[in-house]
């Protein structure tokens, strides 16, 4: 039987700007990385407080269209990715790491 990679399946305490988006914590790094891209696509998903994420964030996906690697951040987004406008899909783990504890 294999076992669970524990760490990554721990509930992690969430900032109140990436609460913003994914909803409180704690919740599992998984988890949030799930609604966050959630919120990126403009899918439709619940936060804790009983929001919808259509009601969150409405329109298109802040996927850049031309190169799906980026993340083309709204007001909410710029809080948790320091200010930048435009992040890669590998920088945004790095910047979302630093509203996880």
């Amino acid at each position: 039987m294999a076992k669970e990679n524990s760490a990554f399946m721990k509930p992690l305490k969430v900032s109140p700007e990436l609460a913003a988006i994914v909803g409180a914590g704690p919740m599992p790094r998984s988890e949030v990385v799930k609604k966050l891209w959630m919120y990126i696509k403009g899918d439709e998903y619940e936060n804790d407080a009983g929001k919808k994420g259509s009601d969150l964030r409405k329109g298109p996906t802040l996927q850049d269209s031309k190169n799906k690697r980026n993340i083309n951040a709204d007001e909410a987004l710029k809080k948790v990715f320091d200010g930048k406008a435009v992040v890669n899909m590998f920088e945004m783990t790095k910047l979302v790491s630093k509203h996880l504890s």
